[in-house]
Protein backbone atom coordinates (compact mmCIF):
# COMPACT_ATOMS: atom_id res chain seq x y z
CA UNK A 1 0.00 0.00 0.00
CA UNK A 2 1.46 3.39 -1.20
CA UNK A 3 1.59 6.25 1.36
CA UNK A 4 0.07 9.82 1.31
CA UNK A 5 1.55 12.91 2.95
CA UNK A 6 -0.62 15.91 2.55
CA UNK A 7 0.95 19.41 2.73
CA UNK A 8 3.85 19.94 4.31
CA UNK A 9 4.62 18.75 7.79
CA UNK A 10 3.56 20.33 11.17
CA UNK A 11 0.48 22.74 11.00
CA UNK A 12 -0.32 22.11 7.77
CA UNK A 13 -0.50 18.32 7.96
CA UNK A 14 -2.35 18.39 11.05
CA UNK A 15 -4.85 20.70 9.53
CA UNK A 16 -5.11 18.77 6.41
CA UNK A 17 -5.56 15.10 8.25
CA UNK A 18 -7.71 16.29 10.86
CA UNK A 19 -10.06 17.58 7.82
CA UNK A 20 -9.66 14.11 6.19
CA UNK A 21 -10.61 12.21 9.51
CA UNK A 22 -14.10 14.43 10.23
CA UNK A 23 -15.06 13.75 6.38
CA UNK A 24 -14.68 17.48 5.04
CA UNK A 25 -11.86 16.92 3.01
CA UNK A 26 -12.87 14.15 0.47
CA UNK A 27 -9.93 15.68 -2.18
CA UNK A 28 -6.86 16.82 -2.92
CA UNK A 29 -4.40 18.10 -5.76
CA UNK A 30 -0.91 17.55 -7.16
CA UNK A 31 1.30 19.09 -9.51
CA UNK A 32 1.34 16.36 -12.31
CA UNK A 33 5.15 17.01 -12.80
CA UNK A 34 5.20 16.26 -8.76
CA UNK A 35 4.93 12.40 -9.97
CA UNK A 36 7.94 12.21 -12.34
CA UNK A 37 9.98 14.23 -9.82
CA UNK A 38 9.52 11.90 -7.04
CA UNK A 39 9.52 8.46 -9.43
CA UNK A 40 5.81 7.95 -8.42
CA UNK A 41 2.88 6.87 -10.60
CA UNK A 42 -0.20 8.66 -10.67
CA UNK A 43 -3.00 7.44 -8.44
CA UNK A 44 -5.32 4.87 -9.61
CA UNK A 45 -9.41 4.41 -8.81
CA UNK A 46 -9.59 2.04 -6.22
CA UNK A 47 -6.44 2.45 -4.93
CA UNK A 48 -6.31 2.18 -1.31
CA UNK A 49 -3.48 4.84 -0.31
CA UNK A 50 -2.35 5.04 3.60
CA UNK A 51 -2.31 8.46 5.32
CA UNK A 52 0.43 9.46 7.13
CA UNK A 53 1.36 11.88 10.22
CA UNK A 54 4.26 14.05 10.57
CA UNK A 55 5.47 10.60 12.14
CA UNK A 56 4.93 8.42 9.65
CA UNK A 57 2.13 6.39 11.55
CA UNK A 58 -0.88 5.30 9.35
CA UNK A 59 -4.18 7.32 10.80
CA UNK A 60 -6.43 6.47 8.21
CA UNK A 61 -6.57 4.22 4.54
CA UNK A 62 -8.18 6.38 1.89
CA UNK A 63 -9.62 4.77 -1.35
CA UNK A 64 -9.31 6.24 -4.42
CA UNK A 65 -12.80 7.38 -6.00
CA UNK A 66 -11.88 9.58 -8.92
CA UNK A 67 -8.83 10.80 -10.58
CA UNK A 68 -8.95 13.42 -13.81
CA UNK A 69 -5.86 15.72 -15.18
CA UNK A 70 -6.87 19.42 -15.38
CA UNK A 71 -5.27 22.24 -16.67
CA UNK A 72 -5.09 24.64 -13.10
CA UNK A 73 -7.52 26.91 -15.41
CA UNK A 74 -10.00 24.01 -15.86
CA UNK A 75 -10.12 22.54 -11.96
CA UNK A 76 -13.65 22.90 -10.92
CA UNK A 77 -15.58 24.83 -8.36
CA UNK A 78 -16.99 20.93 -7.36
CA UNK A 79 -14.00 20.08 -7.08
CA UNK A 80 -12.63 22.58 -5.00
CA UNK A 81 -15.39 22.51 -2.75
CA UNK A 82 -14.50 18.59 -2.53
CA UNK A 83 -11.00 19.66 -0.57
CA UNK A 84 -13.15 20.90 2.13
CA UNK A 85 -10.33 23.59 3.18
CA UNK A 86 -12.63 26.57 3.31
CA UNK A 87 -11.71 28.13 0.00
CA UNK A 88 -14.07 31.15 -1.54
CA UNK A 89 -14.18 30.72 -4.90
CA UNK A 90 -11.98 29.19 -7.23
CA UNK A 91 -10.18 31.97 -7.73
CA UNK A 92 -9.32 31.66 -3.94
CA UNK A 93 -8.34 27.85 -4.64
CA UNK A 94 -6.22 28.47 -7.46
CA UNK A 95 -4.39 31.60 -6.38
CA UNK A 96 -3.86 29.46 -3.08
CA UNK A 97 -2.84 26.06 -4.80
CA UNK A 98 -0.34 28.19 -7.36
CA UNK A 99 0.91 30.28 -4.25
CA UNK A 100 1.89 26.95 -2.63
CA UNK A 101 3.44 25.33 -5.00
CA UNK A 102 5.29 28.44 -6.26
CA UNK A 103 6.72 28.19 -3.05
CA UNK A 104 8.93 25.32 -4.17
CA UNK A 105 10.28 27.46 -6.75
CA UNK A 106 8.53 26.32 -9.68
CA UNK A 107 5.96 28.94 -11.17
CA UNK A 108 2.13 27.23 -11.67
CA UNK A 109 0.15 29.18 -14.64
CA UNK A 110 -3.46 28.21 -15.90
CA UNK A 111 -1.92 25.90 -18.09
CA UNK A 112 -0.17 24.01 -15.65
CA UNK A 113 -1.66 20.37 -15.35
CA UNK A 114 -3.36 19.44 -12.24
CA UNK A 115 -4.58 15.94 -10.88
CA UNK A 116 -7.44 16.41 -9.11
CA UNK A 117 -7.51 13.14 -6.54
CA UNK A 118 -11.32 12.18 -4.87
CA UNK A 119 -11.10 9.80 -2.11
CA UNK A 120 -13.04 8.11 0.76
CA UNK A 121 -12.21 6.99 4.26
CA UNK A 122 -12.13 3.33 4.41
CA UNK A 123 -10.28 2.96 7.65
CA UNK A 124 -9.88 4.93 10.33
CA UNK A 125 -7.32 3.99 12.28
CA UNK A 126 -6.90 4.69 16.00
CA UNK A 127 -4.04 7.52 16.30
CA UNK A 128 -0.62 5.83 17.68
CA UNK A 129 -2.12 1.81 16.48
CA UNK A 130 0.68 2.06 14.39
CA UNK A 131 -1.95 -0.45 12.23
Amino acid sequence: MRAVELGTPGEMRSRLNALVRGGAKQATALRVSDYAEDGEEMEHVGEQLALLDDDGIRIATLEVTAVDVRRLADVSWEFAQREGEDFTSIEDWRTKHADFWSGFGDPVTDETPIACIEFRVVDPAEIGSGR
